[in-house]
């Protein structure tokens, strides 16, 4: 007997503008139509994404969301990402279309079409907590409420506001650790143009007293940071 299959049946406001985005993801049109009714099927790898035709859609208003669960996540993010830079100029990761970031040892990641639709990739063995710490602390809590905000659910505003309360509190912080939340909060300042914020952010982290160890382990978190900054020129 033959797996069960099922397909998500996304709507859309302006099919072409859908096929080019998804095509710009690497998928690739398997059927398309227009009459009796627009419709079209698209595939890359065993992901299968079809899409109707849906008068007076609101993109900023649509809730539609599917999830793929997929073998690996970011070499898939990755290669989502050079296709987006290549059809929009830059990672589009606010407004409509956007991708959400990736960080390393992240087990998903988001994609809202230009129609406003949700497709979230998750890897296979989700356990969903490589993304954030483990630390029980104020600030440990307050990273892993920060990365589900900000890579889950794509609301950096909010994550960003889970950090500033956290670090602006007084107490015993251990130095690694407050460096990583500012760091954290570093990126959300890049992704949010918050440009002055992120200097100060930069500023304080060159100050932490923190061993030449400590400073490469931070690293990946400030070089995700730049490269973004580098991706929104």
């Amino acid at each position: 007997m033959s797996e069960a299959m099922m397909i998500p049946v996304l709507p859309c406001v302006s099919l072409p503008e859908t096929l080019a985005f998804y095509g710009a993801l690497g998928f690739e049109v398997t059927h398309q139509q227009t009459a009796p009714y627009v419709y079209a099927a698209t595939q890359r790898g065993e992901v299968q994404l079809h899409f109707m035709g849906l008068k007076g859609l609101d993109p900023t208003q649509a809730y539609s969301t599917c999830l793929a669960i997929v073998p690996e996540v970011e070499r898939l993010h990755e290669a989502f990402a050079e296709g987006l830079r290549r059809a929009y100029g830059k990672l589009p990761i606010s407004g409509l279309p956007r991708i959400s970031r990736m960080k390393k040892g992240q087990s998903r990641f988001r994609v809202v079409d230009v129609a406003g639709n949700s497709v979230i990739f998750i890897r296979r063995d989700d356990d969903e907590g490589a993304a954030g710490s483990r630390s029980d602390s104020r600030l440990g809590k307050a990273l892993r409420a920060a990365a589900r905000l900000r890579d889950f659910k794509n609301d950096d505003a909010a994550a960003a506001k889970v950090l500033d309360v956290a670090l602006a509190r007084n107490g015993p912080d251990a130095p690694l650790e407050r460096a990583r939340a500012l760091a954290a909060r570093l990126e959300l300042a890049v992704a949010l143009g918050e440009q002055a914020r992120a200097r100060a952010l930069r500023d304080e982290i060159d100050a932490a007293p923190l061993s030449d160890e400590e400073r490469a382990q931070l690293r990946p978190q400030l070089d995700a940071a730049d490269a973004l900054d580098r991706s929104q020129r």
